[in-house]
């Protein structure tokens, strides 16, 4: 077997209480790598076209990669794959925390959960074997406290009554991270499975350990040295982006109907290290850059702080710079398990909706009250709170306003409004679980990061998401987390004067770069980057950036495969009727220019003028449908 796996699929039938082991497919560990992608293959092969998510038929699949209980930085994160119950595509997320060191040390790469239970239950699951118990005293019991009563001897997966009561953007919860994204706890909770506990001793099996060790050592100092990962990261989070974006005219507000905020400031993460800072602490294990940041919460204590997400989508969305507000929203919401992206989009979108006369419901922009209420009704869908909990796509169809609905294929928007950021504007339309920033992070090539270029105009804004996408698909997959990526950018750049002579040429140069990007890119050499060299000193392999770049095309085509098999069309690749329609810049006629890179990025992914990825794609790739 190659090293870093623990070479076994674990499989449990929740409705008949049975388990097998199965051997890891080497030759799809080669292809897929594992987390999300091997999981994707698995789910594409396990589920006949058409299944309900939240029906027994539809598998939640637990994925590890080889890179999974080991000590590397920012590797300790577990990808969770299904159809989604939000989007009826694909469904994933990945999720830091403990719970993926514990599958691996239970001697687990994979948990695949089929079938359904009859009444609430939980698993335990070492290296001895699977214990079905009773979960019912915990049913109904938010994340905080069902992790509390389970206890600090394993490592937790769970859900709260978000999940429980089949919300669709419900999420999985480990320690205080969350798998947040296409409703991934709603499946959880449509199993009536109410928490997964993992733990063993197995040590992770390395092909060069020396050079691992040594090597990951190299690797902290690079990440304490850096600009992002070692200074702003640790003084600001991610809410160090606010004060970014909404200068850059891309903070969400007022349901993205503009792109600043005046009162931004209030929800910064500069904002929260003055005023509202009470620890900072590292929630990932083995993690140095300690990007979590912990806040009061009135009548709770210390809590989890928001990053920037939520800050932005409960803040300037719904014109909001109360910080302690958005910090208790994102408590309730975090202990209920449930997405804060979709969160702050339903509720942007309900309070427009009311706005216009086409809702009768009791929220307002700018006006705080009735928030904490309504999070509390959607998580058990209590009254109004049951049409907010169906996400912004099904209440656009039952209430009206489709002009306004911030989503893409069903999946509400992320906090960067892409008329300042066409290349994530792309990658929004495009990617396959739907309007997510983490599957490409184009923004930050282009607007939010030290070397921007202009986000306005056409040049490379085709290019930049197909590369960002691939890297994306193989970083999901080894599971590592997405802001390793920030270190590829040196401090030398971060530090360059924006108005100098040497950044203008590097940034002219960079615009232009499109064809040069696309081959160099597809080059199998060397391993440069450091989660190439881990992977290739854990298992033997040669990785470079052309082969992450081929596997994580081979992930996404396989991706786009499923939907087009569940029932999405390429006419789903597009952008919410604000985004395309309505400028939020002086000069600007109109929005996002899709109908303009679209042709290019199906070109630039081997599809043919349709959106349909040829066979000589497929052939290439080695992609089985």
């Amino acid at each position: 077997m190659i090293k870093g796996y623990a070479g076994r699929i674990l499989e449990v039938d929740l409705g008949s209480q049975t388990t097998s082991f199965q051997p890891l497919d080497e030759e799809l560990a080669r292809l897929y790598i594992g987390g999300k992608g091997y999981g994707t293959r698995l789910l594409y092969d396990r589920t006949e076209p058409g299944i309900d998510p939240l029906s027994p038929a539809n598998p939640l699949i637990f994925a590890t990669g080889p890179l999974n209980g080991s000590v590397a930085p920012q590797s300790n994160r577990f990808a969770v794959v299904t159809k989604s119950p939000l989007t009826g595509g694909i469904g994933n997320a990945t999720c830091g925390g403990s719970f993926s060191y514990g599958m691996k040390k239970a001697g687990i790469d994979i948990l695949i959960l089929t079938g359904a239970s009859k009444t609430p239950i939980r698993l335990e699951i070492d290296e001895e074997g699977v214990r079905f118990l009773d979960a019912s005293e915990l049913w109904g019991k938010g994340t905080y406290e069902t992790q509390a009563i389970l206890g600090k001897k394993w490592n937790h997966a769970v859900i709260g009554p978000a999940g429980e009561n089949l919300v669709r953007y419900a999420g999985i919860v480990s320690n205080e991270r969350i798998a947040g994204r296409t409703g991934v706890g709603a499946v959880m909770g449509s199993k009536k499975l109410k928490a997964i506990s993992v733990q063993g001793k197995r040590k992770l099996d390395m092909e060069d350990p020396a050079k691992f060790k040594e090597y990951t050592k190299e690797v902290r100092r690079i990440f304490k040295d850096h600009p992002v990962l070692g200074e702003s990261m640790k003084r600001f989070g991610t809410g160090g982006i606010v004060n970014t974006t909404n200068g850059r005219n891309i903070i969400p507000t007022r349901n993205f109907k503009y792109g600043h905020f005046a009162d931004a400031m209030k929800v910064s993460g500069e904002w929260m290290e003055d005023h509202e800072l009470k620890g900072v602490k590292t929630s990932c294990i083995h993690c140095p850059v300690s990007c979590g940041r912990d806040v009061d919460v009135e009548g709770v204590g210390r809590v989890k702080g928001p990053e920037y997400e939520t800050l932005a989508l409960l803040g300037p969305n719904l014109e909001i710079s109360d910080l302690k507000k958005v910090s208790e929203w994102n408590y309730h919401a975090d202990d209920a398990g449930m997405d804060t992206i979709s969160l702050g989009a339903v509720l942007s979108f309900a309070m427009e909706l009311g706005e216009k006369g086409m809702l009768d419901q009791p929220l307002h922009f700018g006006d705080p009250a009735g928030v904490t209420e309504m999070i509390q009704d959607i998580a058990h869908r209590r009254g109004l709170g049951n049409e907010l909990a169906e996400g912004v796509k099904r209440m656009s169809e039952n209430f009206g306003g489709s002009d306004f609905a911030m989503h893409v294929k069903g999946l509400e928007l992320s906090a960067y409004d892409p008329r300042g950021s066409y290349a994530q504007g792309v990658e929004y339309a495009t990617t396959n679980r739907g309007g997510c920033h983490v599957q490409g992070a184009s923004m930050y090539l282009e607007s939010t990061g030290p070397l921007t270029i202009n986000p306005q105009n056409l040049k490379l804004k085709a290019e930049i998401p197909v590369v960002q996408q691939n890297l994306a698909c193989a970083i999901n997959s080894m599971v590592l987390c997405i802001f390793t990526t920030y270190g590829m950018i040196p401090r030398q750049i971060h530090e360059m004067d924006p108005n100098s002579l040497l950044y203008k040429t590097i940034v002219t140069l960079f615009e232009n770069s499109g064809p040069l990007m696309r081959k160099v890119m597809g080059i199998k050499g060397r391993p440069m980057m450091w989660f190439e060299k881990w992977l290739t000193y854990i298992t033997g392999e040669t990785f470079s950036s052309g082969h992450l770049q081929e596997i994580g095309a081979r992930i996404f085509n396989l991706e786009r495969m499923y939907n087009l098999r569940e029932g999405l069309t390429p006419a789903d690749d597009t952008l919410p009727h604000r985004i395309l329609h309505e400028p939020t810049f002086k000069g600007m006629v109109s929005g996002h220019p899709l109908d303009k890179l679209l042709p290019r990025y199906y070109k630039n992914r081997g599809w043919d003028a349709g959106g349909i990825p040829t066979q000589k794609t497929l052939d290439r790739l080695q992609v089985r449908v």
